[in-house]
């Protein structure tokens, strides 16, 4: 089952999402995951989906409110003209707080590329969630430390990536281990997005890695049910 829903942010405002499930049970864990920054596409939808397959009720809230990207420029725009304090105190937790209010005991915000840092963004402020998947998705330290999180985060990271470069994912994983942030993450001989077969645009073409996109869905598939049990 999936279909378009709004839900009611903690400000009280609503927001629009797209909600998938296979769950046969109404109590399954939750998932909130994060789009890129060109919107959310078919190919996130279809990424909900495969996920709602594997036993998770999933929400994708629209941050965009219906806008996407078919040129890198408009995409960046899009990122520009998003207040990621409110994405992630509103419209993440909002999500967190639907699918919770619903039937899942426990919630997990996964998010791909500017959605990753954004799940990182939610997790230092939001104690509603109970675990983040972040892919390639970094936070710069003026957004917040990294080491309030308290909850479970695994990572998956491409090893020739311009925008989360190795240097700034060895920073953070830095500040998790002086923190005592329970984590484990993976780096792949990948270039950034490799999780994306179809990108929009010119950004990412030719990045898909099908080995590195089995292997880190495997590994959050299977950190996600131990999390979130």
């Amino acid at each position: 089952m999936s279909e378009t829903i709004e839900f009611t942010r903690p400000d009280g405002q609503r927001a629009p999402g797209y909600f998938t499930t296979d769950a046969s049970v109404s109590d399954a864990p939750g998932v909130v995951m994060i789009e890129e920054w060109w919107g959310v596409t078919d190919t996130i939808q279809q990424m909900a989906d495969k996920l709602a397959n594997a036993g998770f009720r999933v929400l994708v809230p629209d941050l965009f409110r219906g806008r996407k990207a078919v040129v890198p420029d408009e995409a960046n725009h899009l990122v520009e003209g998003l207040d990621f304090g409110d994405a992630a105190n509103q419209d993440i937790r909002g999500a967190v707080q639907y699918l919770k209010s619903t039937g899942s005991k426990k919630v997990a915000v996964l998010g791909f590329c500017m959605g990753g840092a954004l799940a990182l963004l939610a997790a230092m402020h939001d104690p509603e969630i109970d675990a983040v998947v972040t892919f390639y998705g970094v936070t710069p330290p003026e957004a917040g430390d990294v080491g309030k999180i308290a909850v479970p985060v695994q990572g998956h990271w491409a090893e020739h990536d311009d925008f989360a470069s190795p240097q700034a994912v060895s920073r953070i994983e830095a500040r998790f281990k002086e923190a005592g942030v329970s984590h484990e993450f993976y780096r792949y001989d990948a270039k950034h997005g490799f999780n994306n077969p179809n990108p929009i645009g010119q950004a990412g073409l030719g990045n898909y890695d099908e080995a590195a996109d089995t292997q880190s869905w495997s590994r959050a598939i299977d950190f996600l049910r131990k999390q979130l049990q």
